[in-house]
């Protein structure tokens, strides 16, 4: 009986974890898709906040040719 009773608390036990884990990993999405929604806000009011907004990383480019050493 001993031994039954031993059994039923592990299954119990990992029941528990499976179920923390599973919410631990809902948690995640939520962030993750909250966070990607932010990024796509963001995206968007830059497109649309006119031209003090636009990236000037085409200013950074390097040169297509290479230099002389």
């Amino acid at each position: 009986m001993y031994e039954y009773e031993l059994q039923q608390a592990r299954s119990a036990e990992l029941r528990r974890r499976a179920e923390h884990e599973r919410l631990a990993r809902a948690i995640v999405r939520g962030r993750r898709a909250a966070r990607r929604e932010a990024a796509g806000r963001a995206a968007a009011e830059r497109s649309d906040g006119g031209a003090g907004s636009e990236s000037h990383t085409h200013l950074l480019r390097r040169l297509g040719f290479a230099r002389p050493a």
